[in-house]
């Protein structure tokens, strides 16, 4: 008998290679059955009658191996018991078959006894020359391969592939994918070598059909799924995980079951059973709970016994959030466990133990609460260790902790200490100062176990925006320079109205103390635009060329002092083209007021800037990038006029709150506001003393459902027309009038937002909508001089007199002619001509209009909506639909906004 497999032959995919199905079934289900002993070869029993058996030589003289190709025969041999000079019994043979099975090395083998020469004829198992997976889509090879055990140059062994295959499918499992098959298959090649392919059918992910609670009378079945992770699949939880079976999600829904009946004042609830049954389709699951909800508690006797000489059991006592009669609740108990520790640790008992302990009276259903605060020592701190830095200097790290070694302990300073780390962002996320005990149990050890991570940014971003039309921006910034926790940059961007490029520096610990410097060089250049029939036409270029010096102190550990020197110098012009004529006659082009305003005539021209300014900055924000608690204050205030050609004072104020609601809601509220004044006078009542560069604006994107500079202070310059009556009229339609914003002096800014969460599947996407409410207001500019002209202003000549058109006239005073036979005409100063009729005054293209001044009000403009920021492939996406429900006249209204880029 031979133990060779028979298996099914099938042509893989390469092409002339021999694909051999290793079934799981009878194929794999065992080794190959081992040949038991015997006189004489397979092959002669085939062939010939049997005949009588001899007698066997029962002493083993020699033992040879036969068809060993890579194993040497004395290894071969070295795993069965046989040995020249034993007894040659079937009992010795059947335990050498054995020894050889259990090797796994050989796909076929047996054992032949000729007179004592004991043979050993073995065909070795191949070798594998590659491992390929095919079919698989949803998880990719580098997550399956370091599942699976075989490898390129190993034995192949059907036992290895069993085991491969059910950790493939255990893989597919844990992603839902209950329905998932592997098919390995072997391809034959020369030189007993095979490739091993795993021919993967994921199927679909297995759902959540339905889930059941039995046993439950106070709460709803829907109230106790509202609990559970796992949600059941319906078409709105389209894009959330949670609705695939996991049988980690099961156990933990049965915790969370638990949970919510303690926090209801049910101390004896218990889930009795929990049974996912998979549909006969293998795509769905139904899941059924049996629970016991028990009878509802109420607290008894609530005392603390304090064995701290810090502390008055009494007085902690009164100031515990349960009272006597209130409803048992487990997570308010929990909470003042942490309270009171937290609190001890406030004194400097870090290993401060806090024991709740529990008396149930089933009669009365009362559950009496005792917090004991056991005795420890006053602890101090021995040592304060750095590890895992290999990038950052000790120094910076050391720096932020707000606990020094001899210190005694305090554990809001070593949460203020791991806040401070991990607002650096040179480490891990969720970085924690460890606590490790010290030489004597009143000694405590600090540590600070980093891992580096990248802190370099090179970026390359392209997008488009509903403000700016499209925008590429390119910057590389290092925020640990050296490892000295310095950061230095270099930014360009670039889009349709805008050009802007930077180098900055900042120190945030001069020569060591702590005091922060920065410095900033920038060249701007920026379009501003006004809007003619809903089309943006460009007003003036500003180019700001300068730099800015900046320092900053602490004042204590949330508020801190900056200083800052900002010296500018700007060149304001205007489109010559557009703006400029020579109006006056006198051959020179000049800003044309008539065309351009005054305003914006008054503002051309070069400037300079020489402006300090002093910050203070409250911040508790528990996040820079995504703050869910904390408020951060921010009030500013500038003076120009240190030098330069510019004197004004400004201010500014920003404050801002965040609220966690609980379930994943933030709600944050913010308020700002600024107001400029200018310290010298232009002495003309028409014109603000404070230029059109310096003023405020205000619209998208600081208050949604307005246009960008849609807010305050314009001018609207309309058309006169005539109407069918021969009546000269003005347009009042707002998309056929030129709209001029002015700015203002002062503005208010307030801004109330929730944000609402989604399910694990949308979170994972990035997504985060929210609903929110904006209001504001800008205002106080001084009324300009309007212009009211429904015939036109007339043309002057260079000494100011006023033009008129007038027929030709040859030497004789006849009227000249054309080739048509009708009158030329040429300009004069005289209204009336030699033949005593009255001239056509020459008018100046484009000056029938008149001018509107409105949007000058502080009272607030308010709207409300809905927007989702998404963290898309593309880069970050933010869309906003807006409706205003208090407006002015002149605002500029807009429903919809959005902006998205990306990063490459």
């Amino acid at each position: 008998m031979s133990g060779q497999i028979k298996a099914g032959e099938a042509f893989a995919k390469p092409a002339g290679r021999l694909a051999v199905a290793l079934l799981c079934g009878t194929m794999l289900a065992g080794l190959p059955a081992p040949v038991l002993a015997q006189d004489a070869s397979p092959d002669e029993e085939a062939s010939e009658p049997a005949p009588q058996p001899a007698p066997v030589d029962s002493t083993i003289r020699s033992i040879s191996v036969a068809g060993a190709e890579r194993l040497e025969p004395q290894t071969i041999l070295s795993y069965i018991r046989l040995r020249v000079g034993d007894e040659y019994t079937s009992v010795a043979a059947d335990q050498a078959l054995k020894d050889l099975g259990a090797t796994e090395l050989f796909s076929n083998f047996s054992i032949r006894n000729d007179g004592g020469n004991v043979v050993i004829s073995v065909t070795e198992n191949p070798v594998i020359n590659r491992i390929v997976l095919e079919g698989n889509k949803r998880i990719k090879n580098d997550k399956i391969l370091p599942e699976i055990k075989l490898s390129p140059r190993q034995i192949f062994t059907r036992s290895k592939v069993r085991a491969d295959v059910a950790r493939i499918i255990e893989l597919y499992k844990r992603q839902g994918r209950f329905a998932a098959t592997v098919e390995p298959k072997m391809v034959q090649l020369a030189q007993n070598r095979v490739d091993i392919v795993f021919e993967i059918t994921e199927g679909p992910k297995s759902k959540v059909r339905q889930i059941n609670i039995i046993g439950n009378e106070e709460f709803s079945d829907g109230e106790l799924r509202s609990e559970m992770v796992t949600k059941q699949a319906r078409l709105t939880r389209f894009f959330s995980s949670n609705t695939s079976y996991d049988p980690d999600r099961l156990a933990f829904d049965q915790q969370k079951l638990r949970q919510f009946y303690l926090t209801e004042g049910y101390a004896d609830f218990r889930v009795v059973s929990a049974v996912a049954e998979l549909t006969p389709d293998k795509r769905d699951f139904i899941i059924t709970y049996v629970v016991e909800e028990g009878e509802r508690y109420k607290f008894g006797d609530v005392a603390v016994e304090s064995q701290l000489r810090d502390f008055d059991s009494e007085r902690m006592r009164q100031n515990l959030p349960m009272k006597e009669g209130d409803w048992y609740n487990a997570k308010q108990v929990e909470d003042t466990v942490e309270q009171i520790t937290e609190l001890a640790g406030t004194f400097g008992y870090a290993f401060a133990d806090v024991q709740p302990q529990f008396s149930r009276s089933k009669e009365d259903l009362t559950m009496d609460v005792n917090f004991v605060l056991r005795q420890a020592p006053r602890v101090y701190v021995e040592r304060v260790d750095v590890n895992g830095n290999t990038l950052t200097q000790d120094k910076v790290i050391r720096r932020e902790f707000r606990i020094g070694e001899g210190d005694a302990f305090n554990s809001l300073q070593v949460k203020r200490t791991t806040a401070r780390i991990n607002s650096l962002g040179y480490f891990q996320e969720n970085f924690e100062v460890e606590q490790t005990e010290g030489s004597q149990p009143d000694r405590i050890v600090l540590e600070a176990n980093v891992e580096e991570q990248p802190t370099g940014e090179l970026q390359l971003s392209a997008g488009f925006s509903s403000l700016e039309s499209f925008i590429l921006a390119a910057s590389i910034r290092q925020r640990n320079f050296r490892g000295r926790g310095q950061t230095v940059g270099l930014s360009l961007n670039y889009s349709r109205y805008s050009r802007a490029a930077s180098i900055s520096f900042t120190e945030p610990y001069v020569f060591d103390r702590n005091i922060s410097a920065g410095l900033d060089i920038y060249r701007r250049d920026y379009n501003s635009f006004n809007r003619f029939q809903r089309n943006r036409r460009n007003l003036y270029e500003q180019s700001t060329t300068g730099f800015s010096l900046r320092a900053g102190v602490p004042l204590t550990e949330y508020l801190s002092m900056i200083g800052s020197y900002t010296l500018n110098f700007d060149d304001i012009s205007l489109d010559q083209a557009t703006y400029f004529s020579d109006f006056d006659g006198d051959g020179i082009a000049t800003c044309d007021p008539i065309i351009a305003g005054r305003y914006l005539c008054e503002a051309i021209g070069k400037r300079t800037s020489s402006i300090l300014g002093l910050n203070f900055a409250f911040n508790t924000l528990d996040s820079r990038l995504r703050p869910t608690r904390g408020q951060n204050v921010t009030f500013g205030v500038e003076f120009a006029g240190l030098g330069g050609s510019v004197k004004y004072v400004r201010v500014r104020g920003k404050a801002a709150q965040y609220f966690p609601m609980g379930s994943g809601f933030i709600f944050s509220v913010s308020a700002e506001g600024g107001a400029i004044n200018s310290l010298e006078s232009n002495n003309n009542p028409f014109v603000d003393n404070v230029r059109l560069t310096d003023r405020f604006f205000l619209g998208e994107p600081q208050i949604r459902g307005f246009d960008i500079r849609g807010i305050g202070p314009r001018i609207l310059r309309q058309p006169y027309i005539t109407d069918d009556d021969g009546n000269r009229v003005p347009i009042t339609d707002r998309k056929r009038v030129q709209d001029d914003a002015l700015g203002g002096r002062a503005y208010y800014l307030g801004r109330a937002e929730l944000e609402i969460p989604l399910g694990s599947g949308a979170r994972e996407m990035g997504l985060r909508p929210s609903i929110f409410v904006d209001a504001g207001a800008l205002f106080a500019v001084t009324r300009p001089q309007l212009l009211d002209n429904p015939n036109g202003i007339q043309l002057r000549d260079a000494d100011g007199n006023l033009l008129y058109s007038t027929r030709e006239r040859d030497a004789n005073g006849d009227v000249i002619l054309d080739g048509n036979g009708n009158p030329t005409f040429v300009s004069t100063t005289d209204p009336i001509d030699p033949d005593g009729e009255v001239n056509t005054a020459q008018i100046r293209q484009g000056t029938a209009f008149r001018e509107v001044f409105l949007g000058d009000s502080a009272a607030p403009r308010i709207s409300i909506g809905i927007g989702v920021n998404w963290n898309s492939p593309f880069g970050p996406f933010r869309i906003d639909f807006a409706h205003v429900l208090k407006k002015e006249p002149g605002d500029d209204t807009k429903k919809f906004s959005f902006n998205v880029g990306t990063q490459f």
